[in-house]
């Protein structure tokens, strides 16, 4: 019996060992050694990122000759300057990145295409006026490489990576009184105990992003506290977003001898600056203006519209679908253009 035992715990702890054998990880040094400066990566984990970043094929290019699509259409407020085939190719692009089922019925009226009654194809102009921005005036953040309706939306009539404010969490006649939404487990910030909004603060409104302040007990009135530890958790809720959505750790842009050193910092921390005003820029002026063509069933909690991070475009990947070029085959999405 003895023996059958100390066979069995041999067995448990064999199991055990095997079941959190560490997994195959590669390290890549992006920075000077000593530093901690490396990236972690787990191959199997970018085998599968790589399979949700993949960009679909262009349609072939359609010609630039015959009549402009403003003077064949009725209401083409945006892309009119495009020829019938150019226009008829973007669209059919359109359907594809946003709504491959539903078709070109999910933003028209099949008997009257140039009817706007449909909030989706008000919402879808004004979308492509909001991607032409990103590539025309954000190149401090996208460069060449651009982006499209694709870049957010992968097949999905709403993209599947969007914030809300959430909902007040404040608890009458309980020991928990207002929790700051703080200690509420969420996947927002990673599963952590920090505020559970980092997105109102810095890419709706313009809080400022610091944690050092250059005096004791700095501001008063509504000033005060922007330097405070709660301050700073505010800023590690905005940090642990982005590595999340990036699938980077914090090296990738910051030097741990110095987090605070722009200096020392690597160059993808410049980008990443950009990239945090133009998430607040395209909320502010583009996608919060449109809140009253959303029905009531497309609103947060609090009566808003759903808004872009950084985990709308880049989905685990630290660059959107790696880097593909999508919008070279696009050049109607490189600049505002007029009707």
């Amino acid at each position: 019996m003895r023996l059958i035992f100390k066979f069995l715990l041999l067995l448990i702890t064999v199991s055990s060992i095997t079941g959190c054998e560490r997994p195959p990880i590669e390290t890549v040094q992006t920075g000077f050694r000593g530093t901690g400066m490396e990236q972690i990566y787990n191959p199997r984990t970018l085998i599968k990122q790589a399979s949700l970043n993949q960009a679909p094929v262009a349609l072939d290019a359609a010609s630039e000759e015959g009549p402009k699509a403003k003077q064949v259409y009725q209401n083409v407020q945006v892309l009119g300057d495009l020829s019938v085939s150019q226009f008829t190719r973007h669209m059919l692009s359109i359907t594809q990145w946003v709504a491959p089922e539903a078709g070109c019925a999910y933003c028209h009226n099949l008997e009257n295409l140039a009817d706007d009654s449909k909030y989706t194809k008000v919402v879808a102009r004004r979308m492509i006026q909001m991607t032409q921005r990103v590539n025309q005036d954000w190149k401090s953040h996208v460069a060449e490489t651009g982006v499209t309706c694709y870049t957010c939306h992968r097949g999905n009539n709403i993209p599947a990576n969007v914030w809300f404010e959430p909902k007040d969490r404040k608890y009458a006649n309980s020991v928990m009184g207002n929790p700051a939404d703080q200690n509420i487990a969420t996947q927002t910030v990673g599963l952590t105990s920090l505020p559970i909004d980092p997105y109102t603060p810095f890419l709706k409104d313009d809080a400022s992003i610091r944690l050092n302040g250059n005096q004791a007990m700095a501001g008063v009135g509504a000033n005060a506290n922007r330097v405070s530890l709660k301050q700073a958790d505010y800023t590690y809720s905005l940090m642990v977003h982005m590595s999340e959505s990036l699938g980077v750790n914090c090296t990738y842009c910051h030097n741990t001898r110095n987090f605070q050193s722009w200096e020392e910092s690597r160059p993808q921390r410049v980008t990443a600056w950009h990239g945090i005003r133009m998430a607040r820029d395209l909320n502010n002026d583009y996608i919060i203006p449109l809140t009253e063509k959303f029905p009531a069933s497309r609103l947060g909690p609090k009566g808003d519209v759903a808004k872009v991070n950084c985990t709308t475009c880049h989905q685990g990947a630290y660059k959107p679908l790696y880097g593909a070029p999508m919008a070279k085959d696009h050049p109607e999405l490189q600049a505002l253009v007029k009707p």
